[in-house]
């Protein structure tokens, strides 16, 4: 089995595209096109500007209604039992599974362990 030549390749690089080809020799249907005239220019109506968007109320979606201000990532590694408990508990009460695990929080710290 032989290699293949890319000896060529490096030449044929440097050299680009290579010059344009002659204005005579480009299609007829890219020729400029002429300036019109001024009676034509006349004739066309300004364009009317279209009136500034004033939004009314910030626009609400999906993302919007989810949005409960945590910007920090937590990832931890917890058993298949526990991640089951938490999911079912989150989803019996309507929960994030963030608010489940703050609510475990603030559960927490309301023992007495003294």
């Amino acid at each position: 089995m032989t290699m293949a030549d890319a000896s060529r390749l490096k030449s044929m690089r440097r050299q680009g595209l290579g010059a344009p080809p002659p204005a005579e020799e480009a299609r007829v249907d890219l020729a400029p096109t002429p300036e019109p005239s001024s009676t034509l220019r006349q004739a066309i109506p300004a364009p009317v500007p279209a009136p500034p968007v004033t939004p009314l109320q910030p626009r609400i979606d999906g993302r919007t209604l989810r949005r409960s201000g945590r910007t920090v990532q937590f990832a931890t590694r917890v058993s298949p039992e526990f991640d089951d408990r938490v999911r079912q508990l989150a989803m019996r009460d309507g929960l994030l599974l963030v608010e489940v695990l703050e609510l475990a929080l603030e559960a927490y710290e309301r023992l007495d362990r003294r």
